[in-house]
């Protein structure tokens, strides 16, 4: 819908809020995944923190689709073989002025502007994450159809390097009750990659697969050499007086006395391990590190806030979530890289919560949500750059 001045306007839905100005919508797309006769009825839509989520019972079989549309601006969920059960309308939430049930889909009539959803299996539950996003592009994104309706073919999949901290002598924080930082790492990690590898949006390494050491370089060189798309690396340290999940990316300075205390601590892995990294003076350090481009930078941090604003809601967080420092596997110049702090052992309710097979699954589903989320986006901004203007359907 097109307005006096030439610009696209949108209105909200009947019953919806007023001064709907705009939508910038991307699409997440078609899993192989089967949803119940009565998902609809029993879907649910809350919001939180600037974030509308929608969950719908799955199980595993047969495939959905989400697409956008215009003129109401909305979202629809197909799910195909659904017998139309249910209410025919769902109260909304947040960016959802309602959800609707016209035979076997589920339409999510807007209330304010969204950014690319995010998808992901949690719990049983298809999650749909909204978020709020810009206006501009919307009338060349929405068009009905699905945006990325399936995966590329498996050659073509990005690689995702996930790094469970420690491992072999190095068994990195021990917790009051004996928890070894390194098992719950390489647990944390393999969850993490069944989710992905489910997905199907990516393929997934791991640095160890099992117990034993890693130096720090090679955990890094492995990325590099595999030219991988994302390094995101798993801890669960030790900081007195500290509780709650951190995620951090590089800065040579650090942003808080605990993100540097953290990062000293990570970088003597080496030695406990036997082994030291090449010393170099600080001058070529810095040289070397200020050549890291610009774009490896932004897209960590992407990733950053990303993972903070999935695991906001899910899992305790440390103040100021988002934090930076110096960590030696974040120093890959041409890898976007992350450090996870699970939580941290030296807490008890953080040991006690990390040793929970279903609280690792909850950090587990939104660290793949943040993962697929970077990779979607990622997609999208290379086929614009390309000149494509969308995802294929």
């Amino acid at each position: 819908m097109r307005g006096q001045d030439g610009r696209d306007s949108w209105r909200a839905p009947a019953g919806g809020r007023r001064g709907f100005v705009g939508l910038g919508a991307a699409l997440a797309s078609g899993a192989l995944w089967p949803v119940p006769a009565d998902a609809a009825a029993a879907a649910s839509i809350s919001a939180s923190n600037g974030r509308t989520r929608i969950e719908v019972p799955l199980d595993p079989g047969t495939a959905w689709r989400l697409s956008a549309a215009k003129d109401p601006p909305r979202l629809t969920l197909d799910l195909p073989g659904m017998a139309p059960r249910g209410p025919a309308r769902l109260p909304g939430a947040g960016l959802v002025a309602e959800a609707r049930r016209p035979g076997n889909a589920l339409v999510l009539l807007l209330a304010a502007p969204v950014a690319a959803p995010v998808t992901r299996a949690r719990g049983g539950n298809l999650v749909i994450e909204l978020f709020p996003g810009p206006a501009a592009g919307f009338s060349r994104l929405a068009d009905g159809r699905a945006l990325a309706a399936a995966p590329p073919p498996p050659r073509t999949l990005p690689l995702v390097v996930l790094d469970p901290g420690h491992g072999g002598r190095d068994p990195g924080a021990i917790g009051a009750n004996g928890t070894q930082e390194k098992r719950i790492t390489l647990a944390a990690a393999l969850d993490v990659k069944r989710r992905l590898e489910a997905g199907g949006r990516c393929r997934v390494l791991l640095t160890r697969g099992r117990d034993v050491f890693v130096p720090l370089a090679d955990r890094i060189g492995l990325a590099r050499r595999r030219e991988a798309a994302l390094f995101v690396s798993l801890h669960a340290d030790s900081a007195p007086g500290a509780r709650g999940a951190s995620v951090y990316t590089l800065s040579e300075t650090a942003s808080d006395a605990l993100s540097a205390a953290l990062a000293r601590r990570e970088n003597e892995a080496d030695r406990a391990g036997g082994l030291r990294l090449p010393s170099v003076s600080p001058e070529v350090e810095s040289i070397l590190l200020s050549l890291m481009r610009q774009e490896t930078r932004a897209g960590s941090d992407r990733l950053a806030r990303l993972a903070v604003s999935s695991l906001r809601g899910e899992v305790p967080l440390l103040p100021n979530a988002h934090r930076r420092a110096a960590f030696v596997v974040l120093k890959a110049p041409d890898v976007p890289a992350a450090l996870v702090e699970m939580g941290f052992l030296s807490h008890p309710a953080d040991e006690a919560a990390l040793n929970r097979p279903a609280h690792r699954a909850r950090l587990a589903a939104a660290l793949a949500g943040a993962v697929e989320g970077f990779l979607l986006a990622r997609a999208r901004s290379s086929l614009v750059a390309a000149g494509g203007g969308a995802m294929p359907g």
